[in-house]
């Protein structure tokens, strides 16, 4: 690795936050100089510049870089909700040269895609984060459980860039795997996201009330998984039931009073990421004939919860 690394990061939401402390901290000692900043366009810039952010009760100081004066970075961290990204293609313009590495934490199935399309798919370490309970509320964010990082690549040139991303995590003792299929892991992750994300927001609940067994909450999120599992083998990807309940259990490790993102929107009043999850597998479920009962009413009902909000 070079003595000097910069790590550009699109989004000062849950994980945004949580990976800039933890790279900051971590990266500290490592390089002779080590950049670690949070990119944003005007609005935010101006929004963000003077707060202090807390991460689990640990005053944090970030440098704040507006778009317009961005340079290129070393390593770029995707961290918006999937209904920002498209604005936060311009925000990262600046942020991209030819050696820019670019990483997505999104939910979601699509972010890779987007990004490749925008400045290269040469550029694009596929990533899947899981295992983390984060939630953010006003300036303060609080986790438990850090989770990691699962990496890999579709195209075998990007292995370079891959091997350079895991002797910066190495470094910096970032949790991650190296996934020989990184796609089976991405939608792996997005099933769970189906089910536990809109189900916690639909009922107004937590991990530990979607795994209460014998509860409506507990049979919608299980069904909603179920109906992932259809579309994913129809798009020729081999889930099973096995994936299922490795994934349950993974919430099982999350602290039972935490929600995740979906229900963090219904508490704070904003847009959801509906079209990412049931949106998407409604429309692969057409694609294929395939009934997805759960994900029709999960849909259905995150679209009225949206709309009293904005009443």
């Amino acid at each position: 690795m070079k003595n000097n690394y910069k790590v550009s990061i699109i989004g000062m939401g849950a994980l945004g936050l949580m990976y800039g402390s933890f790279i900051k901290e971590h990266a500290q000692g490592k390089f002779e100089n080590i950049i670690v900043e949070f990119v944003l366009d005007e609005h935010r810039f101006e929004k963000n510049k003077n707060k202090n952010y807390r991460c689990n009760g640990k005053e944090v100081a970030f440098t704040m870089t507006k778009a317009s004066e961005a340079t290129p970075c070393d390593l770029l961290i995707v961290a918006t909700k999937a209904t920002g990204l498209e604005a936060a293609l311009d925000t990262m313009e600046n942020c991209v040269d030819d050696h820019t590495t670019i990483i997505s934490v999104l939910n979601g199935i699509s972010s890779e895609g987007i990004l490749g399309e925008r400045f290269g798919k040469e550029k694009i370490i596929y990533t899947v984060a899981q295992g983390m309970d984060a939630m953010k509320f006003g300036d303060e964010v609080k986790y438990s459980n850090l989770g990691k990082l699962c990496i890999g690549v579709v195209d075998p040139k990007v292995q370079k860039r891959l091997q350079e991303v895991e002797e910066f995590f190495d470094m910096i003792q970032m949790p991650y795997t190296k996934e020989g299929d990184i796609l089976y892991r991405m939608w792996s992750k997005f099933m769970l996201n189906v089910g536990v994300n809109q189900t916690c927001m639909v009922y107004n609940t937590n991990y530990k009330g979607v795994l209460t067994p014998q509860t409506e909450e507990n049979r919608m999120f299980i069904a909603a998984m179920r109906e992932v599992v259809a579309v994913a083998n129809a798009e020729g990807v081999k889930l099973t039931e096995a994936d299922l309940t490795e994934y349950v259990r993974i919430v099982a490790t999350l602290n039972p009073t935490s929600v995740p993102s979906m229900a963090q929107d219904r508490i704070n009043g904003r847009r959801s990421e509906v079209e990412s999850f049931a949106g998407t597998v409604r429309r692969l479920a057409k694609k294929h004939n395939i009934y997805v009962p759960a994900n029709d009413y999960l849909y259905e009902r995150v679209m009225e919860i949206e709309a009293s909000l904005r009443e």
